[in-house]
This record gives C-alpha cells, structure tokens and sequence, in this order.
C-alpha cells in the first residue's frame, strides 16, 4: 500500500482538514458511547504537535442533503471536548462564510469542528463544486475515517484530490492491520464468517475462498450449508433457497485448495429465549421441530485446533445466537481461544463488524485481539475485495 502518513505532510502553520467518524449513539442530546470519538484523539494530537490546527469534518446520521436539527453535531462537542482535554470550536455550516469566518479565527493549538457534511447534497453526490469549497477551507487534507472509506463522498473522495492528502493514525493502523490479514498474511490463514445470511455474504465468501486456507463457517450460514450436504436443520434459521450456491461455494472452495469447516455437533431448543431447555446433537440430528442456535463442543474443539494450526486469523460474525445464553457458549469459547493464542505470540487476529464487536466484547476478549475494526461497511467490502474510494484517494495522492 503506498499511502502518506502523518510523517510525510507538512503541517506546520497550516489549516489541516481531518475527516474524522463521529457517526456516534446520541440518546436525549448524550452521546452514549465515545469509542469512536477516543479512537480519533491520538490523530487530533498528532496534527496539533507537528503544528497543524485541525479542522474536523464529518457526519452524523442521514439526512439526505438537508439540514436537520436532531442530527446536528453540535451535540457532540460536550464529548469531543471531554476525550481532547480542551475546547472545541463550533461552525454551523460546513462550508461558506460562517466556515471561512470560523477557521479565520483559530491559533495555534485549536480546534474547529464543521456542521454534519451530510447536510449538504454534495456530500453524498461527490460533487466537485461542493469538494472545492471543502478544500478551500485548509491546505492540506488528513482522512482518519475509514469506516466511510467505503463511500465516495466529497469529504471522503473528493477532497483528497485537491489537496495534499495523507492518511492518520486510526487509517494507518487500519490498513496495515487488514494487509497483515489478507495482503501479505502470515500463513496459514483461516477466517472465521458467521451470521444470518448467505445472501449477504456473497461476495465475501467468493473472496476469501481464494484468499484463505481454511473457512470457518458458523451462525444461521452454517444452517444452509448443512441443508446443501442434506442435513436435516428442522425449523432452523436458513435460506433454502440458496443451497446451491452454497455448493456452488463448497466446490469453489475445494478447487482453490481451500478447507471449509461446517458445525460437527450443534446446540438445539424449540424456543428462541433465554435459558431455552437444549440439547447437543450431531449436525445432521436435528428435529423437525427445533432449531440450531449454537456450535456444540466437539466443533469449538475443532475451530480451537484450526487455530491453533494457523498464524493468522480473520474474524467477522458468532457462531450462534451470542446474545442470549445459553447459545452464546459456541462464540464465547472460540473467542476465548483466539485470544489465548494471540496473547502467546502465535496467532495475528484481527476481527470486524458490528455484531463481531459486540461479542468479542460480550465473551470480553476485545482487548486481546490484535486488532479490532470498527468500521462496518468499509471492513466488509475490504474483506469482499472491493476499492474503497477513499483509500484509493490517499494511494493516488
């Protein structure tokens, strides 16, 4: 990847424009959980030591290009403020006079936030015109938001044409942790897929049979799998339909030297609840009138020995049910485990994705993991092969 750094600008004195993600929960005017807004810091730091003064750009929810009161980000200054240690300047436009006025006022050590981007049709549009005005506010560019790397936007895209464009810490760490993972692995390399929906994952299974050794796959895709080679799934979450595609996959798979892991065992209740009565059964047992909601233990046992027989490890959706015990079981232990061999050194494991997030943190494991994304959308369409516009901006620059 040949992207600049922080390193490679030159700062000092200068109106450095940040595209930052502030895209945070907001209950009541309180942003409820400031991960993102912490994980932004160390690059509003980095800028202000080499003596930029950053001017943070962003959006917050969807407004379609119009202005929106409830989504104004003017509510995350108190929490902004809170994670820099200092005041934050408000504009309440993003462009236009109000913008330039802002920025004209700001020393050394300050720093400016612009009202939601998206509050403009030209963000989502990448229109040129509304790029140029984005850009005429500093002199040169940093983009620290890869979770909307994804999109083409003006702040996102756009921009870093105009201008001399770098990437900032939180996007450095990010790709160079997801080119350790599938750039240039340490081999072998085994990913780890669950969730609902074949359908959804498509592409991304089509990637990562050609880009992996071992597949691993688990939650209600695994249920579909199963359904193709036969298994009886009951009322099991799945999609019926897409059972040759999933041997379409399988045989992909094969002919790219490529070994796909199914549950051997799996756990089955007739309700979908809390502490449901269960049972274990071998894969191909389960009754007309149950479902599968968890990897049993011989299968834990067995993506245990898969890991610890690789040395990288890429992580995206549970295994099972992972919200509600006992079905969260499956999950819990396999995360236990990666994050035991990541601990001793032999395993590289980088996982992504919002229900990924939430239960490496539920099994509390997070923290042990090399490298966790945030990024969603983005972390999806990188695993799935796709360019990312506004990583491939940074690379042009």
């Amino acid at each position: 990847m040949a992207f600049k750094t922080l390193d490679d600008l030159d700062m000092d004195g200068k109106i450095v424009l940040t595209r930052v993600d502030l895209n945070v929960p907001v209950e009541n005017g309180q942003v409820t959980d400031t991960t993102r807004i912490e994980k932004i810091v160390p690059t509003i730091k980095a800028i202000q030591e080499r003596g930029g003064i950053p001017v943070l750009m962003a959006h917050f929810d969807r407004p379609k290009g119009q202005r929106v009161d409830s989504m104004s980000l003017k509510q995350v200054v108190p929490a902004l403020e809170k994670a820099l240690g200092q005041k934050v300047e408000f504009a309440d436009e993003a462009v236009g006079g109000p913008a330039k006025r802002a920025v004209a006022a700001l020393k050394p050590g300050d720093v400016l936030l612009l009202e939601n981007t998206r509050f403009y049709p030209g963000e989502e549009e990448n229109d040129p015109t509304f790029a140029a005005s984005l850009a005429a506010l500093g002199e040169v560019y940093v983009n620290d938001a890869f979770s909307a790397a994804h999109r083409a936007h003006a702040s996102t895209e756009g921009v870093a044409r105009l201008m001399p464009a770098a990437a900032g810490l939180l996007m450095e760490a990010e790709l160079k942790a997801l080119d350790a993972a599938l750039g240039n692995p340490e081999r072998p390399v085994v990913a780890l897929v669950g969730g609902a929906k074949v359908s959804t994952k498509l592409d991304l299974l089509g990637n990562l049979v050609e880009k992996v050794d071992h597949l691993i796959i688990g939650g209600g895709m695994a249920n579909t799998f199963l359904a193709a080679k036969g298994a009886e799934i009951g009322k099991s979450l799945a999609e019926r339909d897409m059972t040759d595609t999933a041997l379409e996959i399988m045989a992909k798979a094969e002919a790219a030297n490529c070994q796909i892991h199914l549950p051997i065992d799996v756990v089955v209740a007739k309700e979908f609840k809390a502490n449901a009565p269960h049972e274990i059964l071998p894969d191909e047992e389960c009754p007309q009138d149950a479902m599968i909601l968890d990897a049993g233990p011989e299968t834990v046992d067995a993506i245990r020995g898969v890991f610890e027989a690789c040395r990288t490890l890429l992580w995206n959706g549970p295994l099972g049910a992972f919200e509600i015990p006992p079905f969260d079981a499956g999950t819990n232990a396999a995360a236990r485990a990666a994050a035991d061999l990541t601990r001793e050194g032999r395993l590289i494991s980088v996982a992504g994705g919002g229900d990924t997030v939430a239960a490496l943190n539920k099994a509390g494991v997070a923290g042990d993991f090399t490298f966790i994304s945030t990024a969603g959308g983005a972390f999806l369409e990188w695993m799935e092969g796709k360019e990312l516009p506004g990583v491939a901006a940074l690379e042009d620059a």
